[in-house]
Formats: C-alpha cells, structure tokens, sequence
C-alpha cells in the first residue's frame, strides 16, 4: 500500500486548502478567482505534480474569460506542504 499523506497550500490572501489523504505526489496549488459581469466570483482550482503543469493552466485562461464573460480574473499558483497521514 503506498504511503499517503495530506497537502497544505497556504495562499497569499490566507486562505488554506488541505487536499488528501493521497499519495499522488502532488506539488503545487492553482486558483483561479474570476469576476463575472454581474460583479459575482468564481472560483476554479486544481493540484499539479510539477510547477511547469501549473504553470501551463494559464495559456487557456484568455479563452476562459472571454468565453465565459469575465471581467477580470487572478490566477495563483503555491507550492504546497507535505505531511505524514
């Protein structure tokens, strides 16, 4: 049985997400917070197992917005922390 473990991304806002147990060996943290026209948000988020993966979440994001109608959106990316089940 592979070890699992809990991941902790910490962003720069504050907020905290703890994804797992898992033992994927997942890296890094990526959220989008996107402003629709109606002046609501959107939140998209996901897990990477390299920097270069989420980094390459970011070429779409100009076609998401349009499609989508955002005003505006922030995409952010952290590594995440990894700690024993």
């Amino acid at each position: 049985m592979a070890k699992r473990y809990y991941l902790t991304a910490t962003l720069p806002d504050g907020y905290v997400k703890t994804i797992g147990p898992t033992a994927t060996a997942f890296t890094h943290y990526w959220r989008i917070v996107a402003t629709l026209a109606n002046g609501k948000t959107e939140v998209f988020w996901g897990h990477t197992k390299s920097l270069a993966e989420a980094k390459g979440k970011r070429t779409a994001l100009a076609e998401a917005a349009r499609q989508r109608g955002w005003t505006d959106h922030v995409f952010e990316i952290v590594e995440v922390e990894r700690r024993a089940r």
